[in-house]
């Protein structure tokens, strides 16, 4: 039986389907092993169905599985190449991280056992469900949100007034992009750190205003040049870059959180290289277009005197 493309097979499929024969793979991925009562009791199919379902992956990859008569299941080959998850394999390790977390249950994924996996972080409240549900009304309806939040940037925990518009993530924590009655300005704000939120009236800035979200810069980023080169040599093929540098279109308001998590603000030297494994050889150029954006926004919302107008 002739090989053919798992995309486009993928591509063709009905959804119910797709999802069958992403589950084939993702068992001979992780479990080394799957016979036909795993589909018949993931997916109340029949078994004559999960036996179509095999016959059909078959064709994707006949080299990925055999059939051992002994133990009555199909084994993963030693020629196993993902056709369909192979391009998703963070997304199924994120799944360990959100079982361990406490976020997923193992019975809402297609591990069928547990896996030995150790995974600590320091956890933060999770999003007050209220909350998200009020920030994404307010966006999608284009309206104020009336919030209680706990600042960390020296203003008391107190009562504002926002116009949010996008959302943002970076290192574990989620932002909500928005303009600020109280500065007149576009800021991001940590969700954890809103205790309460509720959509108010419809919103009177212009979105289009805040030209640290809507236009991007690309950070150049290579191994930090003080490491040994076998070091860099590794920092390169972790970041799978080319000619020893990576370059990362980013929002010009993400680039703080980005530059921030990977220490890409610090001067080179002040930091161990080990601690500040990656530089930003264009640090200077994102600084200066930060800066001259925010002032465009400012400038502008202070023409208008914070009423706005969409």
């Amino acid at each position: 039986m002739g090989e053919i493309d798992g995309a486009k097979a993928l591509k063709k499929a009905k959804w119910n389907v797709k999802k069958r024969l992403e589950f084939i793979e993702f068992r001979l991925f992780w479990d080394a092993k799957l016979n036909r009562k795993d589909l018949v009791d993931t997916f109340g199919i029949s078994a004559q169905q999960a036996s179509a379902d095999i016959a059909t992956y078959e064709e994707m990859g006949p080299q990925n599985l055999a059939y051992d008569s002994a133990q009555k299941t199909y084994l993963r080959t030693d020629r196993f190449s993902p056709k369909l998850i192979g391009a998703w394999t963070h997304r199924y390790l994120l799944q360990l991280v959100a079982i361990e977390n406490g976020w997923m249950d193992a019975e809402d994924t297609w591990f069928e056992e547990e896996q030995p996996v150790e995974i600590k972080t320091l956890t933060r409240k999770r999003v007050d469900s209220q909350v998200l549900m009020s920030v994404l009304d307010a966006i999608r309806g284009h309206k104020s949100l009336e919030m209680f939040y706990r600042s960390m940037t020296g203003s008391t925990a107190s009562d504002r007034l926002i116009e949010p518009h996008a959302l943002s993530y970076n290192s574990g924590r989620w932002y909500v992009r928005a303009w600020s009655a109280e500065h007149n300005d576009f800021r991001d704000y940590n969700l954890n750190r809103i205790e309460r939120a509720k959509a108010g009236v419809p919103a009177s800035i212009d979105r289009a205003l805040d030209f640290q979200w809507h236009h991007t810069i690309d950070l150049i980023i290579v191994p930090n040049p003080k490491l040994p080169k076998e070091r860099q040599a590794a920092v390169e093929y972790e970041y799978e870059m080319s000619n020893g540098r990576i370059e990362v279109n980013c929002r010009l308001s993400v680039s703080f959180y980005l530059m921030s998590e990977h220490n890409l603000d610090v001067e080179p030297g002040v930091l161990d290289p080990l601690k500040q494994q990656l530089v930003l050889e264009n640090k200077d150029e994102v600084l200066q277009t930060r800066k001259v954006a925010r002032k465009l926004s400012k400038d502008a919302l202070k023409r208008i005197g914070g009423s706005g107008h969409l």
